[in-house]
């Protein structure tokens, strides 16, 4: 490191004019260009940035907070590296947060959607934050293959319709980048742009944020990357699922056009709080041989937001009811038909 660091000694570093940019103080300081983030991105990307650079980069833009074209120019520049070949997906799930107080019922919400036909990648990272049970980690419990490359994901699609492909696999440097959450004690901007990355360039997009701020930007920088069916909600955990204890507010894209739409909370009271996240007894919810309150709900409720986002109902009532149908369909086929036995096999 001290060689590199040497060889700038007489003449500055290419990427010194971002770290400047954001960190030139009160006064000075503002954000990047879309074509300036685009172009800084790129360069990380390409490991062509020194680890104090990078470092200062990001944790810069963790407290000033990244702007739309910030976003879109990072988002960008990774879409530009990906290689993947174009594949048939309806909804691109982004899952980064992992759960901590209640199930991620968001993955019985996926997983009801593609019995139904419709193709979903579900794409996250694990272990970056200590304490979280994470996607990749359920699905393997339940049986499903993690994918690797994009031949697995056209393979799993073609046979489940449904795909998980985690970041490591769509690009190393990011996954990296993402777990540098432990070292640096706070999240950075890679958490907020992989939510967006959409790999394989699904029909309708959905991601989750932690803080109500981030809605907006996600949603103008979804519209800006040229998504044109997308949804962003506060989510249960950061995931991807709505909360019953409390409103929720979507802030999305519908053939182009952005709207919010508020749902009310659906329960009284705030519900408890799982004392354990206990996959023996997750796994016989989405069996069927058990029934949870709570979680069905938000499984439903979750449906629903997708069914709208990827425009399969008119109104929300409407996927409201396809989404509770769905759930019944699916443990009516569990409870009493011959796929049962089948699908326990696969455990």
């Amino acid at each position: 490191m001290n060689t590199k660091r040497n060889l700038y000694k007489d003449f500055e570093h290419p990427f010194a004019q971002f770290v400047r940019i954001l960190g030139k103080g009160k006064n000075g300081a503002r954000s990047l260009t879309y074509e300036e983030a685009y172009q800084a991105f790129e360069m990380i990307l390409k490991n062509e940035v020194l680890d104090v650079q990078l470092g200062a980069f990001l944790m810069l833009l963790r407290v000033k907070e990244e702007s739309v074209d910030e976003l879109a120019g990072f988002v960008q520049a990774t879409r530009d590296q990906l290689k993947f070949r174009a594949i048939d997906v309806d909804l691109d799930w982004s899952s980064y947060a992992g759960k901590r107080k209640h199930y991620p019922w968001f993955i019985l919400s996926a997983l009801t959607l593609a019995k139904h036909g419709h193709r979903i990648v579900m794409h996250g990272a694990s272990g970056h934050t200590i304490n979280r049970l994470y996607t990749e980690q359920v699905l393997e419990y339940l049986g499903y293959t993690i994918c690797q490359n994009e031949n697995e994901v056209a393979s799993e699609l073609n046979q489940h319709n449904f795909a998980y492909i985690p970041l490591e696999a769509i690009s190393p440097t990011l996954s990296d980048l993402i777990a540098l959450r432990n070292i640096m004690g706070l999240r950075s901007p890679i958490h907020t742009l992989s939510r967006l990355i959409n790999p394989f360039n699904a029909k309708a997009t959905l991601q989750a944020i932690f803080h109500p701020a981030y809605r907006s930007s996600h949603q103008q920088t979804a519209a800006k990357l040229g998504y044109v069916n997308s949804a962003v909600i506060k989510g249960e955990g950061g995931e991807f699922e709505r909360n019953p204890d409390a409103k929720t507010l979507i802030c999305g894209i519908r053939d182009g056009e952005l709207y919010e739409l508020e749902l009310p909370k659906l329960t009284a009271d705030r519900s408890a709080i799982e004392e354990e996240l206990n996959l023996d007894t997750f796994k016989e919810i989405w069996l069927g041989d058990s029934q949870h309150t709570y979680g069905e709900v938000a499984v439903i409720e979750t449906m629903a937001i997708a069914l709208y986002t990827m425009n399969v109902a008119d109104k929300f009532t409407q996927a409201q009811t396809l989404a509770q149908e769905y759930w019944q369909n699916h443990v009516i086929e569990f409870n009493f038909g011959l796929k049962k036995d089948t699908i326990r096999c696969l455990f």
